[in-house]
């Protein structure tokens, strides 16, 4: 069944699960139908989120409730950041190694684990809003972790957070706005003309730049917004940047989470 925007019984939090102890846990979201990129009267969209254009996920899908976390990426790659907690969200990770984990993940779990499309990040950060944010018209500092209010001052904890600290939007995920920006499956374009309108991944095998979604801990608001979208180099690594994990392979969910 598609759920068109507004949501309305699709609004409910999602079923959750988690495939092991090491893995992370994952939200089951509905097919839907959304309106992607600039909203009307937002006088902080650019021309990299236009045209508005609306897109059809046709079928299910499940995406992280957080960020991977330190912790997790460690049963990867068991050196990485050995000074950070667990329950951060992981950084310093390039969109190739992002790829890699996804990779590890469905040889452990037995599902083809992914980073999410553009447009499912979207919908997904959404959550059924047509607001500039998930939370409505603005976001503050008790919604969310960014660290400069719109005048530049600084009214944030500086630093990132651990994964769910903040409330969920209404699909039960976690810090889609701000602590770390997001690298999806998406090659860079500069709009929206030609997008995919089925919820795919727009490639370009040629072009080395990756989108990177949701705002960090050291922005500023607006840049945190749903419509909101950035690039880095492939091979880019930054403490502001990380990822979560996307399937579509839906058919081993444990019977507890049915």
């Amino acid at each position: 069944m598609i759920c068109e925007i507004p949501v309305s019984s699709c609004q409910s939090r999602a079923q959750s699960w988690r495939d092991d102890e090491a893995t992370p846990l994952m939200a089951g979201l509905p097919a839907g139908e959304f309106v992607m990129g600039e909203n009307v009267g937002d006088k902080f969209a650019t021309d990299t989120e236009r045209p508005a254009h609306r897109v059809r996920i046709s079928e299910p899908f499940a995406l992280g409730c957080f960020p991977v976390t330190v912790g997790e990426f460690r049963h990867f790659s068991p050196g990485h950041a050995p000074d950070d907690a667990d329950e951060l969200p992981v950084v310093r990770v390039n969109w190739r190694e992002a790829l890699a984990y996804c990779d590890w993940l469905s040889g452990r779990t037995g599902r083809a684990c992914r980073l999410a499309s553009e447009a499912e990040w979207e919908f997904a950060c959404r959550a059924g809003s047509r607001s500039p944010f998930a939370c409505g018209d603005e976001i503050s500092p008790s919604q969310a972790n960014f660290f400069y209010d719109e005048n530049g001052l600084r009214i944030g904890t500086g630093r990132r957070t651990p994964v769910g600290k903040y409330a969920p939007n209404a699909f039960g995920l976690f810090d889609l706005h701000g602590n770390v920006c997001e690298w999806v499956a998406d090659s860079w374009h500069p709009d929206y003309h030609g997008a995919p309108v089925n919820g795919s991944a727009w490639i370009d095998r040629n072009d080395s730049r990756r989108v990177i979604r949701g705002g960090a801990w050291d922005y500023l608001p607006r840049l945190l917004r749903s419509a909101w979208r950035d690039w880095r180099p492939i091979d880019f690594c930054a403490d502001n940047i990380g990822f979560r994990v996307a399937t579509s392979d839906l058919k081993k969910i444990p019977e507890a989470a049915r």
